[in-house]
């Protein structure tokens, strides 16, 4: 009789969370892979996870702790890249998947990066100012041993800005002994940050918009669009389709949904949310909507925009729409991708549509190490140039493969990391 062992939680693909929904992806591309198919198991265990203790005095007197993650996938093509993001969801399969995405992520834009992501479980509303900083800092110097401008190079996400990077960066350089700019990107300009980096990966997801429609017959001017999620990623998006001639249609957030069939005025919309923290309240609108009927509304393009696995066979049928763009990371599952895929819905994967962020975090760092800096004009030119060509690659792909446009993705971006690591070979 044979004993069956269970696979550890980070190989085994029913392992709910977004771990086990980026395995289910790996699985989907491997008959593709032809021969580096023998070293797939690459892909699907983290070279490096680090899990730390992050204590901090509170204003109070009292010691808090908090747990956070660093978690480096793949460096076969680069030092790894990735975001911090501090939430009270967050858990070690999250950035796992996040990492791992980002390995993909980019691979598919072709940018010298491995895949790297962090997190610490902490909502930060609770924190003051100075709580903030010092949890940023102990959280830096707990990490700092894997990071580096060489090794490792963290960025913003979730409910982190410009001040967190400059503290990250700031803590490394009273480690180390020197200042290393390059050690984060999306810093503030005065600390040698990029401009155009904050809008990049909403400005990248109109890029790879404008083509999807193209290639749809969608017109962008009158188009209808609905967003979730209304942050630096949703905010941008809707901004700059509205500025094309789109009707933003229909904004969900953690707050509550808005919705117009003639268009929201985006501009005001930025200026309430900037005012009351979200988007309920919103004056002038057709109506506020259940937070599940945002999913049934009939849109041209819908962008998901906001957190991981929003988009699940239980909504995916109720959905409407011609494009979507993945703005947030993971935002689909894999059952809810085969039921749109059989409604003929066009899905930019959010390895592609949000990949505009890790693009300019490379020009920033490029920038950094060379001491010379470009004006925003050169930036979104060089970004709209990466992100059409990445869309075209993945689009020639998926009509050569007959696969949906995320099976492509994975595909040309699985190929260039394991070539990669099969030329690299095995050490020792």
């Amino acid at each position: 009789m044979t004993t069956q062992h269970a696979l550890p939680s980070y190989l085994n693909p029913e392992d709910l969370g977004p771990w086990g929904q980026y395995l289910k992806q790996i699985d989907r591309v491997t008959p593709h892979l032809g021969n580096l198919s023998r070293w797939v198991e690459t892909l699907k265990r983290p070279k490096r996870i680090l899990t730390v203790d992050v204590p901090i005095e509170r204003d109070d007197g009292s010691i808090a702790h908090y747990e956070g993650y660093r978690v480096q996938h793949n460096m076969s093509r680069g030092p790894g890249k990735g975001g911090v993001r501090f939430h009270q969801d967050v858990t070690l399969s999250e950035v796992m998947a996040l990492s791992a995405w980002m390995t993909v992520k980019n691979a598919a834009v072709n940018v010298p990066y491995g895949g790297a992501k962090g997190g610490i479980r902490v909502d930060p509303k609770t924190l003051s100012r100075g709580e903030l900083q010092r949890l940023t800092r102990r959280y830096t110097s707990e990490i700092s041993l894997i990071i580096g401008p060489n090794k490792d190079i963290p960025a913003p996400d979730v409910n982190t800005n410009e001040q967190v990077m400059a503290w990250m960066m700031d803590s490394y350089a009273m480690i180390e002994g020197n200042l290393s700019t390059g050690v984060v990107t999306g810093k503030p300009i005065s600390l040698g940050g990029s401009l155009g980096r904050r809008e990049a990966t909403g400005r990248g997801v109109f890029v790879v918009g404008q083509a999807a429609a193209a290639k749809r017959g969608v017109a962008i001017q009158g188009a209808r669009v609905a967003i979730q999620g209304f942050g630096n990623v949703g905010g941008v998006a809707a901004t700059m389709f509205a500025d094309a001639g789109a009707k933003v249609i229909a904004v969900q957030d953690h707050t509550g949904t808005v919705v117009h069939s003639n268009g929201l005025d985006v501009a005001q919309l930025h200026k309430h949310v900037a005012e009351t923290g979200g988007v309920k309240g919103f004056p002038g609108i057709e109506q506020f909507m259940d937070r599940d009927a945002f999913w049934g509304i009939e849109s041209d393009i819908l962008i998901p925009a906001a957190l991981e696995q929003q988009i699940t066979a239980a909504n995916a049928p109720l959905i409407r729409t011609k494009i979507i763009l993945e703005g947030a990371n993971g935002p689909t599952t894999p059952e809810a991708d085969d039921i749109l895929s059989d409604k003929d819905i066009l899905i930019v994967p959010d390895v592609l549509a949000n990949a505009g962020g890790v693009t300019v975090s490379y020009f920033e760092w490029v920038q950094d190490f060379s001491s010379f800096f470009w004006s925003e004009d050169e930036i979104n030119a060089r970004l709209t140039r990466i992100m059409q060509d990445a869309f075209n690659a993945v689009w020639d792909v998926s009509q050569d493969k007959k696969v949906t446009l995320r099976t492509a993705t994975f595909i040309l971006a699985c190929t260039r990391v394991l070539q990669a690591r099969e030329v690299r070979g095995l050490y020792p």
